[in-house]
Order: structure tokens, then sequence, then C-alpha cells
């Protein structure tokens, strides 16, 4: 377990960001070749991945992607999933902590920027609970949903829908970016990161 009090990337100028995905391991495996790249990618502009901690699925993808290309990769497992989700003994920091509520939020508090890849009721459940937080401005960092494979195609829709029928606030829909490529994700995240990211770190 590492020091409850680092804090994301403000002395070394890197980006941190998590990553949202799915720990299923039934899933395609273009899945898991679309989490290695994210995680490589990543790495490759000398930032520093977040994520759930878990060493299986997309999880253990997206941290290896990241190591491939060098980068760090910092883990955030509640101790009632660490032989559920298998933590990564390979990561460069661990956080243990109590339960699901405080994981997310360590990872929202360790990074400057959230990306959602295809997931199931979990992976929904963070994407929704950063987007709500930074529409009602509990935080500023950006958001983005990767998805090239089309699995988030009904919950566009949905989301269309809701706006037709006017559950869906003003503001809200353009908090998120969609994107089905990972570069342009990427560029998303760096542009929109630089004016949110000093008021956004904790103080030392």
């Amino acid at each position: 377990m590492i020091d409850q009090q680092s804090h994301s990337g403000e002395l070394s100028g890197q980006l941190r960001v998590a990553v949202y995905c799915s720990s299923s391991t039934k899933i395609k495996p273009e899945n898991l070749d679309l989490a290695f790249e994210v995680g490589s990618q990543i790495a490759a502009r000398g930032w520093e991945l977040v994520w759930g901690g878990g060493k299986i699925s997309m999880m253990g993808a997206i941290a290896q992607g990241a190591r491939s290309s060098g980068g760090a990769t910092l883990g955030v497992i509640p101790t009632k999933l660490l032989n559920v989700e298998f933590f990564d003994d390979e990561a460069s920091e661990i956080f243990e902590v109590k339960d699901m509520r405080e994981r997310k939020g360590k990872i929202e508090e360790l990074a400057d920027a959230f990306i959602a890849l295809p997931g199931g009721l979990g992976t929904l459940e963070e994407l929704f609970e950063i987007w709500v937080g930074r529409f009602l401005n509990f935080h500023q960092k950006p958001i983005a949903v990767i998805d090239p494979l089309d699995s988030y195609r009904s919950l566009e829709r949905l989301i269309e829908d809701l706006k037709e029928e006017n559950f869906i606030k003003p503001g809200q829909e353009e908090l998120v970016f969609w994107s089905k490529n990972i570069s342009d994700a990427l560029d998303y995240l760096e542009k929109e990161s630089k004016a949110s990211i000093a008021s956004s770190r904790s103080p030392l």
C-alpha cells in the first residue's frame, strides 16, 4: 500500500489519465487489443496510467500496454477484490482501499483526465458518476469515451433519446468526447486538461 498523500503528476508535469474498462474474461479479444493500445499510447505521450489495479481482461491489458511503452501504472483496488480482480503486482504503485466508493474517489483524486472504454455495469457506473460530477462542478477534468468497436452504440442512442425527452439537461451531453480514434481522444484530453489542471489538483 502506498502513501495516501500522493498527488497527481503536478511536479513532473505529466498527465495522469484514469481508464475505466472491463474486467470480464468472456469478451472478444479485440477489446483486449484496444485496451493494450490505449495504454501504450498513453505512455508514449509520457503520461501515467491510473486504473483499477487488476490484471485480468481489459484491466490487465491496459496496464501491460502502458508498461510496454515505459509508462508508470498506478492502481487502486479494494481489499475485498484483491483475489477477485487479482491485483497487478507489476504496477508502479498500488493503493489498497476500503471499498468501491473509496476506490472511485481515489481514482478521481489521482487523475487529471478520464477515459471510458467498453465495459459493463461497473464501467458505466464510473463513467456516469464522473460525468455528473463534471456537470455539477465537483471537478473540471476532461472525459472521453473511446469506442472503435461500437460497443456503446445503443448507449449513444439512449442518450439521444433522453435528450429529446428533455431528461438530459442542456450542457451535459457535450461534457464527454466520444471517439472511435485513440489519438483524437488523447489530443482532446491534452487540450482540455491544460485549462483545468492547476485548479483540479490538491495542494501539497
